[in-house]
């Protein structure tokens, strides 16, 4: 038997430490959560995406009662930037959850399917996409998507 370790490292930041264009980021992630359509779970996430043209886009959560049927702020989000600047990648995603009132303490992470989807983008532009995930106490950095879903499965399985 062989043990392998994975190990993830994430930097923790306050608001004040980020450089000026994550701020922008964050705080634009935290606005959108107010247009999430999450009247299920009141679970209202936004997401940000800063690409290299300087543009930034954002979406939400969008809730359906047939659960399978919604999707998550940062695919809606990420799926749109792609869609929208094929040819741009993606620098930095940011990430905030508005919930009972007040944004989280303590930041989410993507879901699984969302970490995928991420993962991709990260791929199909070849550069790495910095993950800022907003809590009220730390906002955690990753300086990759790879560094949320080590055991990754992408095109290489394909083959």
């Amino acid at each position: 038997m062989i043990e392998r370790k994975i190990v993830t490292s994430v930097l923790v930041y306050t608001y004040e430490e980020l450089s000026e264009e994550y701020k922008r980021l964050v705080d634009e992630a935290k606005r959108v959560t107010q247009n999430a359509y999450a009247p299920y779970s009141k679970f209202n996430v936004g997401a940000a995406v800063l690409l290299e043209n300087g543009e930034i886009v954002c979406s939400t959560n969008q809730h359906n009662p047939a659960y399978p049927s919604g999707l998550c702020a940062e695919r809606v989000t990420m799926f749109y930037a792609n869609s929208r600047y094929p040819n741009v990648a993606p620098r930095a995603i940011a990430i905030a959850t508005f919930a009972d009132g007040d944004f989280l303490d303590e930041p989410i992470t993507p879901c699984g399917a969302c970490r995928q989807v991420l993962l991709e983008s990260e791929i199909r532009y070849g550069k790495d996409i910095d993950v800022l995930l907003f809590g009220r106490k730390g906002i955690y950095v990753l300086s990759n998507v790879k560094g949320l879903l080590p055991l990754s499965f992408d095109k290489s399985f394909l083959k």
